[in-house]
């Protein structure tokens, strides 16, 4: 009995951080939010369904507790297939990918415009509030990397501090306060 009891309280507190998920959008639903009333960035990420880089990124990063609470908090995170025929309007530009039946998958036009040259996957766009694409990030990202660029990126910290400066008191300075305005413990 008493190992029975030790091995389900050891699941939960192995298993109950994986309960973290993002709040995924649509493209569609994050483009037809009203901008002018809108107080959250928008975050994009674009990825592909044979992207295994991707997918360690799904398991990994965008389950981890922190990053989830940062991009449900103070963005509208957005899950999108950069092959995709999805249609919708972006900042006033109507973007469409049309294939035919058998047609090997292309690149959609929005991911193009929003990655110029540099298309590769998974890579992450930041758009302020007002949909202005604000950084590009690309490549795996762990999720501690991850949620010290998120916070850097929402909080207003890039307005007071070089990206290497905040690197330097990100731990012993920055992430106490990040994670009390998350609400979550250290």
């Amino acid at each position: 009995m008493k190992k029975s009891l030790l091995l389900l309280i050891l699941a939960v507190l192995t298993f109950g951080g994986l309960s973290a998920q993002v709040k995924w959008k649509t493209i569609e639903q994050a483009s037809t939010v009203d901008v002018k009333s809108n107080s959250k960035m928008f975050f994009v990420d674009f990825s592909t369904s044979w992207c295994g880089w991707c997918k360690k990124m799904d398991k990994e990063t965008f389950s981890d507790p922190v990053v989830a609470a940062i991009l449900n908090k103070y963005y509208i995170p957005v899950h999108f297939d950069a092959e995709g025929t999805s249609t919708f309007t972006w900042n006033g530009t109507k973007y469409s990918n049309t294939q035919a039946a058998g047609q090997r998958a292309q690149t959609h036009p929005f991911t193009r415009a929003i990655l110029g040259q540099k298309i590769g996957y998974p890579s992450f766009a930041v758009f302020n509030k007002s949909r202005e694409l604000v950084q590009i990030l690309q490549g795996y990202q762990s999720a501690y990397d991850f949620s010290m660029v998120l916070w850097y990126l929402c909080s207003g910290d890039s307005n007071r501090y070089t990206f290497d400066e905040y690197r330097a008191i990100f731990q012993e300075e920055i992430k106490p306060v990040m994670m009390k305005k998350l609400g979550l413990n250290n």
